[in-house]
């Protein structure tokens, strides 16, 4: 093994490996060192007296010159340990000024994309290090299952299966090859786990989940994101049997590291360690709070500037020994060697910046993944356009709302200040001007606001109303906004809020065929003026180039082949609508309501049809443990070339425990020409017949299962074919 020259320290020498750099730094290191490595630290206050004195080991919310200032602050402390730069890259590069921003998380995930996903993180990772950001807390991995709570947004959706398959490839689109890959960032899981699932949708409330419920809903995307190679996890800000997910040792060092194997970082969400003091009241002092969150198995604390001094309490107290800061303050500093950090800081490139943030590639990224997460809902023949069509009516509060269109997460919502401005207008493609951008050449375009959302103004209603009369076509485009929308921002109702829901009704009554198209962060419950339109498209935030994809949907210059990730409810007391529901109850309806969602997961228009046929096993004698293939012919039987998106579902027709009608196990994404047939195979993986026990343990049961195939979620859509599963040899 080759020796470092007397005058650099092993630690400094890049040639030695880095068990043996990270041995030597750590023994270098006074007790102070290793908290101050333990914190991540906002930098939008005084950032370079932050560093000087507690010298963190990451920070967020720091950006480009700033950046490069705390950088320098970092290599002039005692060891010059470098800083990890993190920020909250959910949908892009959101709090960039003009980086490319895409579909949020719930409107990718209509799009059933594996391969798009993938080149989403992959894009939003280069313009990332182009600005020397190097850690993303992307992607979340929550199970929506109740709408009311404001992060629904931020989520693919309401199944286990297809969030794991998606949240797999964000991280491998921003891990790219490795911590060694110049253009791959850190991806991050979370929040783990059971955030979403709250008490009256409210935001981070105690949730009722048992251990069983985690390992059979909630744990399944992050298992996989720890065999995906994700290389950081964020804890969640609620509570699940009286214990803070930040002090939940269980979940953090017996599932997560001691389970599944994760040698990665954990970072707490924004000052969970100081809510254990102040929210949840669980400890008296922060150096109590400190002692539980450093046994319990966290590594960086993000945002409890109060940790500094309550862990050097705890030290001095004796709740914990510098063997606690050592375990966490090793992983940190091995992520840091890793990512060469010590060799290269990463500053933020201001050429790098200019020949890559939100270049015409990354914007192109941007309108496709746009296209593909749009959902057709209802078409009764009005699209794509008639020729007839020479007067359009564009109206409704989102149509022209920038910052609505974006969604949660980028500059302009709430996580920054004003003073950091907004995405440039210019760069936002809108519904109202994709519409005269791909129609104002041969159609008339007239606009009116009609109504609000965060307040009604209900005097903008006649202006909308005289421009429907005297239009072929209506196109109303509304929804929700980022009042209603994100942390802290659940909602009691799911009714659409200000004036829309008169709106809606007085442009009905003119008689126009009306387009309504909703740009939402969530499900909502649409009025009887919705459900009865001539057309609906669910858009949730299409990003930065959705104005245009909705115009090209409007005018057939494409296909439309979005699937919902989610379902949607005919009113809110129909809450929890997600499909796979647990078996047993008297009854299959409410007495004054179906339990049937309005539109079901899984569920998508096209304008072609598709049939199912010739569903089949071809996995002879199949037994317990072992794959299953089956077969079913998908035809395009109408006039246009379209994308179907083919579901395979799997009921347990008898289990030891209670368990759900249905899972989603496969799906198939598939381009078919007009009278195009194509024979699908499917290999289902022996666990997509588990079923967790009552004992907690995950096991395949034999006996009769069916399968499920077809274009949702919905049971009268599918195919049917019985199997049964011999006990395994």
């Amino acid at each position: 093994m080759s020796t470092a020259p007397a005058s650099l320290p092993v630690y400094r020498d890049a040639s030695q490996p880095v068990e043996r750099r990270v041995a030597d730094l750590l023994g270098r290191m006074t007790p102070e060192e290793k908290i101050g490595q333990l914190m991540q630290l906002t930098g939008q206050f005084d950032f370079e007296k932050d560093i000087a004195e507690k010298q963190p080991g990451s920070m967020l919310h720091i950006l480009g010159e700033r950046m490069n200032r705390a950088i320098e602050c970092a290599a002039r402390t005692r060891l010059g340990i470098p800083i990890l730069f993190a920020e909250d890259c959910i949908h892009g590069h959101s709090f960039w000024k003009g980086a490319t921003i895409f579909p949020t998380q719930l409107a990718l995930g209509c799009s059933w994309n594996v391969e798009r996903l993938e080149e989403v993180a992959r894009v939003t990772a280069t313009e990332m290090r182009a600005t020397g950001v190097a850690w993303t807390f992307s992607p979340v991995l929550c199970l929506a299952r109740d709408l009311r709570w404001g992060r629904v947004g931020e989520t693919f959706g309401e199944d286990p299966f297809l969030i794991a398959e998606l949240g797999a490839a964000m991280i491998r689109g921003y891990q790219g090859r490795g911590l060694g890959d110049p253009e791959g960032v850190l991806a991050t899981a979370k929040h783990f786990t059971g955030y979403s699932e709250t008490h009256g949708g409210r935001d981070a409330s105690e949730a009722d989940l048992s251990r069983r419920k985690l390992r059979s809903y909630f744990f399944t995307a992050f298992e996989r994101a720890v065999k995906t190679g994700c290389m950081t996890f964020m804890t969640g800000y609620q509570s699940i049997e009286g214990v803070p997910s930040t002090a939940n040792r269980w979940l953090l060092r017996d599932v997560l590291r001691g389970e599944w194997g994760f040698e990665g970082v954990l970072v707490t969400d924004w000052d969970n360690c100081g809510r254990l003091v102040w929210e949840q009241r669980v400890c008296a002092t922060y150096s109590e709070a400190a002692a539980l969150a450093l046994k319990s198995g966290n590594d960086l604390i993000m945002s409890t500037p109060q940790f500094h001094e309550g862990a050097r309490a705890a030290l001095a107290e004796g709740r914990i020994t510098e063997a606690d800061l050592d375990e966490p303050c090793r992983r940190i500093l091995t992520l840091k060697f890793r990512l060469g950090l010590f060799e290269n800081p990463r500053p933020s490139d201001p050429a790098a910046v200019a020949a890559v943030v939100g270049g015409a590639k990354h914007r192109e990224a941007a309108l496709v993944a746009a296209r593909e997460s749009l959902v057709l809902l209802r078409n009764d023949g009005v699209l794509p356009l008639a020729s007839t069509v020479r007067r359009i009516a564009v109206v409704g509060p989102n149509a022209d709302h920038d910052l609505n269109q974006l969604g949660d997460w980028s500059l302009g919502a709430s996580q920054y200040s004003a003073d950091y401005g907004k995405h440039p207008r210019e760069l936002t493609v809108t519904v109202l001007d994709g519409l005269r951008a791909r129609f104002g050449a041969t159609h008339e375009i007239v606009h009116a606001r009609g109504c609000g959302i965060d307040e009604a103004e209900r005097h903008l209603i006649p202006a909308a109303l005289a421009a429907a009369r005297a239009a072929d076509l209506v196109v109303a485009v509304v929804g929700d906004s980022l009042a209603f929308t994100g942390e802290c921002r659940s909602t009691a109702t799911l009714e659409m809020q200000g004036g829309q829901l008169e709106l809606l009704s007085a442009l009905a009554e003119t008689g126009r065929p009306l387009v309504v198209v909703l740009i939402n962060t969530k499900p909502l419950v649409l009025p009887a003026a919705v459900r009865e339109a001539a057309a609906v498209i669910e858009a949730f935030n299409p990003g930065m180039l959705g104005g245009r994809a909705i115009a090209e949907l409007i005018a057939g210059d494409i296909n439309p082949a979005g699937r919902l990730p989610i379902s949607f409810p005919r009113h809110v007391g129909q809450q929890p609508i997600f499909y796979s529901q647990v078996r047993g109850q008297h009854g299959d309806r409410y007495a004054d309501l179906t339990q049937e969602p309005l539109y079901p997961f899984g569920f998508g228009l096209s304008y072609t049809r598709f049939a199912y046929s010739e569903l089949r096993v071809l996995t002879p004698s199949p037994r317990v443990g072992e794959p299953l293939r089956l077969a079913f012919t998908v035809a395009n039987v109408g006039e246009r070339d379209g994308v179907e998106v083919a579901q395979v579902y799997v009921r347990d027709e008898v289990t030891s425990a209670t368990w759900v009608q249905r899972e989603l196990k496969a799906f198939r994404r598939l381009e078919l020409r007009a009278g195009e047939r194509r024979a699908v195979e499917v290999e289902l993986a022996p666990d997509a017949f588990s079923i967790v026990n009552a004992a907690g343990e995950r096991v395949v049961e034999p006996g009769a299962f069916t399968l499920l195939v077809g274009p949702s979620s919905r049971e009268g859509d599918c195919l049917r074919e019985s199997v049964t599963l011999a006990p395994s040899a």
